[in-house]
């Protein structure tokens, strides 16, 4: 590849991209999550829950026991919102929040039964989505694709998703 040529022999110059090649990757990602989170989208929208419930359900599972300062942390969203979000989830009998051990501020937070049943249906659903995209694509292009992601992202971002356990409950 010392020509600069992609490996697929698209003729695309990997370190010499167009604004338009560049445009064209830009409403993809666009377009890939609109799908990524349509079918979540579809379960949440007669829970009356969104995105935000999604996430915070998502992290609490990868992290049982997290503290709601390390999920605001993961999330980047306020603390008003992130309340407002787990206020909801706890009403609703899919997340415990427990008191802290060592720190009696410390809220720590665990999924239900009823919320890890939940968190299962959503991510069965991107799961499936992507194990689809992952076959189609192949082994070298999920490889790139995973690179580039992590290219985005900020090295603060970074270094939390790679301080995230390899493998979750």
């Amino acid at each position: 590849m010392a020509d600069g040529k992609s490996a697929q022999g698209g003729g695309e110059s990997l370190l010499f991209l167009t604004d338009e090649q560049l445009r064209k990757g830009i409403e993809a990602m666009f377009f890939a999550y609109r799908g990524f989170t349509a079918d979540p989208d579809r379960i949440l929208e007669g829970m009356d829950y969104g995105r935000a419930h999604h996430r915070a359900i998502h992290f609490i599972h990868r992290s049982p026991g997290t503290t709601v300062n390390n999920l605001l942390s993961i999330l980047g969203v306020t603390k008003q919102s992130l309340n407002r979000v787990l206020r909801t989830l706890i009403e609703d009998g899919l997340v415990d929040s427990r008191v802290g051990r060592q720190d009696k501020r410390e809220r720590h937070l665990y999924l239900t039964e009823k919320g890890a049943a939940l968190e299962r249906e959503l991510s069965d659903a991107q799961r499936a989505r992507m194990r689809a995209a992952y076959r189609a694509a192949g082994p070298e292009a999920v490889k790139g694709f995973r690179t580039v992601l992590e290219a985005m992202m900020d090295p603060d971002q970074r270094r939390q998703y790679q301080g995230l356990k390899e493998s979750g409950p």
